[in-house]
């Protein structure tokens, strides 16, 4: 069984997901404007964030590197998700995130974002990291340029054409 390390950021625990975190998560996730980020404007089910929640478990067990649930360190809260994902059809390792929408313009996600790429260089040894993103989503596209991630391509996977945004790691610092 595949441990899921901590990290601390200036403001978030990155940690575990935890059975206690569903109700929050699904809450969280069934919002449109939340939804409509990861191919959902309907937002989640609660089933669909049950199964969002197991994938991203699963995925620390299979690949040995996943996504990490964000507390806020403040207050407790948990206001996301930032990780690792490589799924058999992406392009490469991806840096992604999901920030609750009570949360957004905190700079949460590049912050958790930063954290997550440091982890990968360091412990994965990944050297370019990208980040797939629908196009109509420019809350996204704006952290992957926070990130220094620029326009890569394209690519089109269960039914979206995605944007691939990409840099070479370790991330400069002062962005």
């Amino acid at each position: 069984m595949t441990e899921v390390p901590e990290l601390r950021t200036e403001r978030l625990l990155m940690r575990a997901f935890r059975y206690d975190d569903y109700e929050r998560w699904a809450q969280l996730m069934s919002s449109p404007e939340v939804g409509a980020g990861l191919g959902k404007p309907e937002g989640l089910t609660p089933h669909e964030a049950w199964l969002d929640m197991a994938v991203l478990g699963g995925h620390w067990m299979v690949r040995g590197f996943g996504h990490w649930a964000l507390e806020e360190l403040e207050t407790g809260e948990l206001v996301g998700r930032t990780g690792l994902y490589y799924p058999p059809d992406w392009p490469g390792i991806e840096v992604g995130w999901t920030v609750a929408r009570d949360h957004w313009g905190r700079g949460y996600a590049p912050e958790a974002a930063r954290a997550a790429c440091a982890w990968g260089h360091d412990r994965l040894g990944v050297d370019h990291i990208l980040s797939l993103i629908h196009p109509d989503n420019a809350q996204s596209i704006r952290v992957a340029e926070k990130l220094g991630e620029t326009l890569e391509g394209r690519h089109s996977t269960r039914g979206f054409d995605l944007l691939v945004y990409g840099v070479d790691l370790p991330l400069e610092t002062a962005r």
